[in-house]
């Protein structure tokens, strides 16, 4: 992991939201990785360069520290949604766009939230069901049927089945990473995912045209 160098002289604050920063990316690459359960907070802490301690510091517990994981990644995904179902003319292109270029920047979230939200048995299963399910993928139904009713968005499919599948293109890319880069030859590094969001919203986007 390449972690922020340390600036003499720089501001404690900045300092702190460097270390907690580092430790978050550390968290959300072992966590995906190994499973929460196999994943010890030293591990974390050592790999981000800090001690155990600095893990309860900033986030009180292994299990906050997962969730903080998801709220750095999600809350801003789920701001936005909520701001678009507030629009009024709520377009789903900026939805794609952020979930695609989200899932690029943070490539190993995916893979987190499969084990630890949607597989059974996963640590945040009941918690990303009651506080991050609804306001996410839970909103998207409803925006797809309103732009079919305004005939912006084709109505050949239902928005159920559409929202599914937008979550579906914008998640297994990442997911399946481990086989697509030696079986089919992609090359998720060469600009940082950045391709591969730009082609799920252009699928995207030709699908839902009217």
């Amino acid at each position: 992991m390449n972690r922020r160098p340390r600036q003499r002289g720089r501001p404690a604050d900045a300092e702190n939201e460097d270390r907690r920063a580092d430790l978050l990316d550390e968290a959300e690459r072992q966590f995906a990785e190994q499973g929460y359960a196999a994943t010890s907070v030293r591990s974390i802490a050592e790999a981000a360069g800090v001690t155990p301690a600095m893990v309860h510091y900033y986030f009180g517990s292994k299990r906050e520290l997962l969730t903080a994981v998801l709220d750095r990644v999600l809350q801003p995904l789920m701001e936005k949604m909520a701001a678009l179902k507030a629009a009024p003319e709520p377009a789903l292109d900026p939805v794609i766009e952020a979930l695609a270029s989200t899932m690029a920047a943070h490539p190993a979230l995916p893979r987190l939230v499969t084990r630890e939200a949607l597989l059974p048995g996963g640590e945040l299963a009941d918690h990303f069901a009651e506080h991050y399910a609804p306001r996410l993928g839970g909103l998207l139904p409803g925006l797809i049927a309103r732009g079919q009713s305004e005939g912006r968005l084709s109505d050949r499919h239902d928005p159920r089945h559409l929202a599914l599948f937008l979550i579906g293109l914008s998640m297994f890319p990442f997911i399946a990473r481990p086989l697509a880069e030696p079986v089919l030859g992609l090359d998720y590094d060469k600009d940082g995912g950045a391709g591969l969001a730009r082609e799920i919203v252009a699928i995207f986007q030709r699908a839902i045209q009217p």
